[in-house]
C-alpha cells in the first residue's frame, strides 16, 4: 500500500483538485483508493459530493475522540474510491491535540488495519505546516507537491522541503518526495513557460512529466460534487489526471 501526502502550504496550488482527481483516476485504473481529508476546509470531502451537514462523524473524531478510522469511511460515486471525510470541526483540532501524548502520530496509529483494503491512500493536507500536516507526514511514505505555474510559485518551497527533511530524519525515515506536479499551466503565456522552467530547474528529476493544464471544467467540477471524470470526461483535466495516475503507477 502506498500512502501519499499531497502538500503545499500555499493556498490555490491545486492540491485538493489533484488529490481528488488523481484518486479518481487511480480508481478508474482498478486501484483501490482511499482519500483522507485532513484539511479543516473539507474541500476534498465536498468535491466528492459528501454533504457535511449529514456527516455522523469525520476525521475529527478519529484524531480527537479515538474513533476508528475504518468506521468513518464513506463511499463515493466512483467504484474503488472511498473517503475519510473532514469537517469544519477540525479547525480547532490542533489546539485540542497540543497536550496529547503522541499527537504527531495519531493518524499513523489508525492506518494499520487498512493495509489489506487499499492500494493507495492519498492524504489531502491543510495549506499550512501545523500539527495536522505533521500527522500526514508521519503517516505517509511519499509526498507529492502540486505547484501552480504562476508568479511566486516557488515562494516558501525551501521551507516546505526543509520541513519534510526534518520529519524524515526525526519521525519518519521512510518519507520521500515522489514528485512535483505543475498545475494551472497555460502554454500560451510566457509566464507559465518561465515558471515551469524554474520548477524544473529547482526540483530537477523530481518533476512529473505530466503537466496539469488550466481548464475551466476542472475549476467547475467541485461545485457539482464530482471528480472531473464524472463531470466532464472529455475535458483536458480528465486527460491530464489520467496521465498523471499512470505516471504515479509507473513509479510503484
Amino acid at each position: 500500500m502506498r500512502i501519499i501526502a499531497l502538500i503545499n502550504q500555499k493556498g490555490g496550488s491545486g492540491k485538493t483538485t489533484t488529490t481528488v482527481n488523481l484518486g479518481a483516476s487511480l480508481a478508474k485504473l482498478k486501484k483501490r483508493v482511499l482519500i483522507i481529508d485532513i484539511d479543516p476546509q473539507a474541500h476534498a470531502t465536498i468535491h466528492l459530493g459528501i454533504d457535511l451537514h449529514e456527516l455522523q462523524s469525520s476525521i475529527y473524531e478519529v484524531l480527537i475522540a479515538g474513533k476508528s478510522l475504518l468506521s468513518i469511511i464513506a463511499k463515493t460515486e466512483i467504484d474503488n474510491l472511498e473517503i475519510a471525510p473532514s469537517h469544519i470541526n477540525l479547525s480547532g483540532a490542533e489546539i485540542e491535540m497540543v497536550n496529547v501524548i503522541g499527537r504527531e502520530t495519531i493518524l499513523k496509529d489508525n492506518i494499520g488495519r487498512l493495509k489489506e483494503k487499499y492500494d493507495y491512500i492519498l492524504i489531502d493536507c491543510p495549506p499550512s505546516l501545523g500539527l495536522l500536516t505533521l500527522n500526514a507526514l508521519t503517516t505517509a511514505n511519499e509526498v507529492i507537491i502540486p505547484i501552480q505555474t504562476e508568479y511566486l510559485a516557488l515562494e516558501g518551497m525551501s521551507k516546505l522541503v526543509s520541513t519534510i527533511e526534518i520529519v524524515r530524519k526525526r519521525l519518519n525515515k521512510h518519507l520521500e518526495i515522489t514528485g512535483i506536479v505543475p498545475t494551472m499551466y497555460d502554454s500560451r503565456t510566457n509566464l507559465s513557460q518561465e515558471v515551469l522552467a524554474n520548477i524544473n530547474g529547482y526540483f530537477k528529476n523530481k518533476v512529473f512529466k505530466t503537466v496539469i493544464r488550466q481548464n475551466i471544467r476542472l475549476a467547475e467540477a467541485p461545485s457539482y460534487g464530482k471528480p472531473i471524470h464524472l463531470y466532464a470526461a472529455s475535458a483536458h483535466g480528465a486527460e491530464d489526471y489520467m496521465k498523471l495516475a499512470k505516471e504515479v503507477i509507473s513509479r510503484e
